[in-house]
């Protein structure tokens, strides 16, 4: 009986045993899709001294020489399959006065929601332009405060971009930009306007192109597509880079009232507004030639320079010369101190502006601007969080 008993009992054992052996071992479950939420930012506060032929004189403390004071947010999530959500919402405010940047809108920077694949970027919404995007690469201060460049101007942002990004392949990456005029008449690319670049990265070479092409209304008294065409070229030699630029746009015209000068405006509005098909100067084209190098004397200390020329092809005498030297000390990762001396000399008819990633508040009046040299000064320093 015992021995049956026994027998029985090791029976069991080894039919449980040999279920178990069967059963295959689940497979670990898959890691659930993850999501983050980045809160950043960056303040940049400057001191300036300008002074104009014309004898006039203007110290101030400005926002936003190098980097625009900006709050912003950021996320991701994780979709699975090389499948990813992005977003960003970005406010830019002045931080020497704690106003708004655009009290027409909060999120005035960017404000775009993004589905990031194996095969590129889709984003749509307010974005930053493929040209301004690019910045970085046209000169030692990045196209701001210090550049001869910046002073003619460029298209920054547009509202209703439908944008798609490639990744880089064998160094060459791919991107276009349509926004629709969204007009109750008239197809959608009245007003419309579209973006393309193309941009070849090979070790210390990199050489690409920005441009634009912004449509008037459809029945227009000014028929004429606003183009802004922008090359570059920079080689990064060790301890520093070289960097040179063209342009050619027609996208220079007065400011408001002519309040600044000749040149301080944008038939295409910088941070939105569209071709209106009204202005004659989009029949004037202007090319833009910068040369620019800097150089790294340590890990913590980078000076550059720069000079270039805003030529009127239309020859109506509104054509300007500039250059710049510059230094930046990083202080630490996160924060860096900055100062530059720049020239800025108008022709007869000319009236370009010193501005920065913002604008420079207060500035000179036209008759301080018009056919005068401008020379100016400025420290300051920017933390990013």
């Amino acid at each position: 009986m015992l021995f049956r008993r026994a027998f029985m009992t090791a029976a069991t054992l080894m039919a449980c045993t040999w279920a178990q052996a069967q059963t295959p071992t689940p497979a670990p479950a898959a890691p659930a899709p993850t999501s983050s939420v980045t809160l950043y930012g960056n303040i940049d506060q400057y001191v300036q001294y300008m002074r104009s032929s014309s004898g006039a004189q203007l110290t101030s403390l400005n926002d936003g020489a190098v980097l625009r004071s900006r709050i912003g947010l950021r996320g991701t999530e994780d979709l699975g399959g090389g499948l990813a959500m992005r977003f960003i919402l970005e406010h830019g405010l002045f931080t020497d006065t704690g106003a708004q940047a655009d009290s027409t809108r909060f999120f005035d920077r960017q404000a775009w929601l993004g589905l990031m694949t194996a095969h590129g970027d889709f984003r749509l919404g307010r974005q930053h332009t493929a040209i301004f995007t690019r910045s970085e690469f046209m000169d030692y201060s990045g196209r701001t405060l210090a550049s001869t460049a910046n002073h003619f101007g460029q298209p920054a942002r547009l509202d209703n971009d439908i944008a798609y990004i490639s990744p880089r392949m064998h160094g060459v990456l791919f991107e276009a930009h349509f926004a629709p005029g969204e007009q109750a008449t008239g197809s959608p690319s009245s007003k419309g306007v579209w973006q393309v670049a193309l941009e070849y990265l090979d070790g210390p070479w990199r050489v690409g192109y920005a441009g634009l092409r912004a449509r008037p209304p459809s029945v227009a008294a000014v028929n004429k597509t606003i183009t802004f065409d922008n090359y570059y070229l920079n080689h990064d030699w060790g301890q520093g880079k070289v960097y040179l630029t063209f342009i050619r746009s027609n996208f220079s015209t007065a400011s408001t009232q002519r309040v600044f000068g000749n040149n301080a405006g944008s038939i295409l509005g910088a941070t939105g507004s569209l071709v209106t098909g009204d202005n004659t100067d989009a029949y004037r084209f202007h090319n833009v030639v910068q040369v620019s190098a800097d150089w790294r004397v340590n890990p913590q200390l980078r000076v550059g320079g720069l000079v270039g020329r805003i030529h009127d092809t239309s020859s109506r005498g509104q054509d300007a010369t500039g250059g710049s030297v510059g230094a930046f000390y990083e202080l630490s990762r996160r924060t860096t101190l900055y100062t530059s001396y720049e020239v800025l000399n108008n022709a007869r008819n000319a009236g370009f502006i010193l501005s920065g990633s913002a604008p420079v508040l207060p500035n000179f009046s036209a008759a301080d601007v018009n056919g005068e040299r401008i020379q100016a000064l400025q420290l300051g320093i920017v933390h990013r969080f």
